[in-house]
């Protein structure tokens, strides 16, 4: 089943995620493995990130492998604060 993860950041800003994406997305451009839907942008009073993986355990290995790896040891210019977050087992997905 897909799982859904949305994350809000207070605050934020087109700044500091691309400088958060740059550090935890592959380089070329491509999702990280097990992510298949990715969407971004400004909302009310921060930034929204939303991204649905193939799976729980997806979204897991990679929230621990390279996620908050990442975040801990500090992004230059990325976000200041944690997100709100949200998770949703994915009842419908369409492209």
């Amino acid at each position: 089943m897909s799982f859904a993860i949305v994350h809000n950041f207070p605050g934020g800003t087109k700044e500091n995620y691309e400088a958060t994406v740059a550090a935890v997305h592959p380089s070329d451009g491509a999702l990280p493995e097990g992510q298949i839907f990715h969407a971004a942008g400004a909302s009310p009073g921060g930034w929204t990130i939303m991204a649905v993986h193939a799976s729980k355990e997806s979204w897991e290995k990679f929230r621990d492998d390279t996620l908050l790896p990442r975040l801990q040891a500090g992004i230059e210019g990325g976000f200041p604060t944690p997100p709100d977050e949200t998770e949703i087992d994915v009842h419908t997905l369409r492209p």
